[in-house]
């Protein structure tokens, strides 16, 4: 039996068409949250997904303004650049974009953000703040996962869920998130022993590793959640065969587009697992939807509402 699709596209629009009320509420109280968006140089990907985080501010009714600093901007011109947006009480929220060029230090630089701005989720401070499960702004990838569970009825509580992948910004917060949902959670990545085995007995499976199609379909249990965090480009002709055998009218596109996107998770997955979030339009749409919420977030911690959205 086929997996139930995990629709990240129409979760979006939920919270996308909620958000828009809140909005609405901060402008009747003169408050209207915005976020500042800093893109150094002129990588096309970078460039892509800056203006897709500009175009939601737009439709949401919220502030955007971005910065677009030259390619050899130094550290220094960073931090000052981030200090002067710390200080403009205008704006809510602080995106630095990534990946940041070599000559600057980027650490250096998103530690400069004001938590109290940090819609990324990834400063120290917001890290803390998750580890000791105080409110806070948490990182958007795995808040949005949680979204797609919790709007989806997919019971946390009490269930043994995995995280493969133990990155700082979705496999660490992904686990506190779920263990704060009551989950027994078990965190792997690539040197684990006994994968298979480990990854068989999750009622929920997060996969968040980027190889494409590494979770094999015998790993999961039937009936299973699976939140698939991967997006990987394939482009060789061999690899999308291989995965894609099951799939002739993916495999076709392939054919016509040479390149194709694979989650983590194998797409025969999809017969096995008991819910799935397909990649495209899965996770990927919920990362600049909890961005949005993130900023709406801030402007209410920030001034101080009544109205903080837990």
């Amino acid at each position: 039996m086929a997996a139930k699709i995990l629709d990240g596209l129409k979760i979006r629009d939920e919270i996308f068409a909620e958000l828009k009320i809140e909005v609405a509420r901060l402008a009747a109280q003169g408050v209207r949250p915005g976020l500042a968006a800093v893109l150094v140089g002129e990588n096309p990907a970078s460039q892509m997904y800056v203006k897709s985080k500009v175009a939601a501010c737009e439709q949401l009714g919220m502030a955007s303004w971005l910065h677009t600093p030259p390619a050899n901007a130094t550290t220094e011109y960073m931090l000052q650049l981030v200090d002067d947006l710390n200080r403009d009480d205008n704006v809510d929220g602080i995106l630095v974009q990534l990946p940041l060029p070599a000559q600057i230090d980027s650490k250096r630089v998103l530690e400069a953000v004001s938590p109290a701005k940090d819609v990324d989720g990834f400063h120290p401070v917001s890290m803390g703040r998750l580890v000791s499960n105080r409110p806070g702004l948490v990182a958007c990838t795995p808040a949005g996962c949680m979204e797609i569970l919790r709007r989806n009825k997919i019971t946390v509580e009490g269930a043994n869920a995995v995280v493969l992948g133990r990155s700082d910004i979705v496999g660490k917060p992904m686990a506190l998130l779920l263990l704060h949902a009551n989950a027994t959670v078990t965190i792997c990545h690539s040197k684990s022993r006994e994968l298979p085995e480990i990854i068989r007995r999750a009622d929920i499976l997060v996969a968040a590793i980027g190889r494409a199609g590494f979770v094999q379909a015998d790993w999961i249990k039937a009936g299973a959640a699976v939140i698939d965090v991967g997006t990987n480009r394939v482009t060789e002709a061999a690899e999308a065969e291989r995965l894609l055998k099951n799939f002739p009218a993916r495999l076709e596109k392939f054919r016509t587009k040479g390149n194709v996107l694979i989650g983590d998770v194998h797409p025969d997955v999809a017969n096995t697992a008991g819910a799935l979030t397909p990649v495209p339009g899965g996770v990927g749409p919920m990362t600049i939807t909890m961005l949005m919420s993130n900023t709406v977030k801030a402007a209410k911690l920030r001034r101080g509402s009544k109205e903080v959205r837990k």
